[in-house]
């Protein structure tokens, strides 16, 4: 496959078809949903990772993440931080160095998450930092998403209440998305050799 190195203007992405994930989704909100969630996703290979924090509109305002996401092959999970905690079980998965989490802008993830727990993270790929690296002109989900995938995903829920006791149907999809396409996007670097 050749790459195309032109960006897509915001309009050529507004035209392509918007995708949604559509398999099962859980949401995770007590510890002993974590530990079983984390039994499932440790046999992955490869997982979509994202978090979501609560935004703030204050200057010099800032909080923890809210909300987890992790993708694999047929379910993602949603973890609910306020509720069931980083986990003894979330931080082994996300230290294990032979499961790649792959998503966009981690740095920024990890350091969230370990204001609430210090973990020694690995098997984290960045696939925004390796597009850079490898000339593509997006360096987003969204953008590379509808670059390499010919779809795009909505990213109209981004601004919401993510610390919100109940989520809403718009939060989950929205969430979800995210963490599958980045495992869909390391699935397609793969497949043409951007990795």
């Amino acid at each position: 496959m050749v790459l195309n190195k032109n960006k897509l203007s915001k309009t050529e992405i507004n035209s392509l078809p918007l995708r949604y994930y559509n398999g099962p989704i859980h949401i995770i909100q007590t510890t002993e949903q974590a530990k079983d969630a984390c039994a499932i996703l440790i046999k992955e290979k490869v997982l979509g990772f994202d978090t979501e924090t609560r935004p703030a509109f204050y200057k010099g305002q800032s909080y923890l993440p809210s909300l987890l996401q992790m993708a694999g092959t047929k379910v993602v999970y949603l973890f609910q931080l306020s509720k069931c905690g980083l986990t003894d079980s979330i931080t082994n998965l996300l230290s294990n160095d032979n499961i790649i989490k792959s998503g966009v802008a981690i740095d920024q993830d990890l350091t969230g998450l370990q204001q609430i727990l210090h973990f020694d993270p690995a098997g984290f790929i960045d696939l925004g930092d390796i597009a850079r690296l490898k000339g593509l002109p997006h360096h987003g989900l969204r953008g590379l998403g509808a670059c390499l995938l010919n779809f795009r995903i909505s990213k109209s829920g981004r601004t919401s209440n993510w610390s919100a006791n109940q989520l809403t149907k718009k939060q989950i999809k929205y969430a979800a998305t995210d963490a599958w396409l980045g495992r869909e996007l390391y699935l397609k670097y793969k497949q043409i050799n951007i990795i």
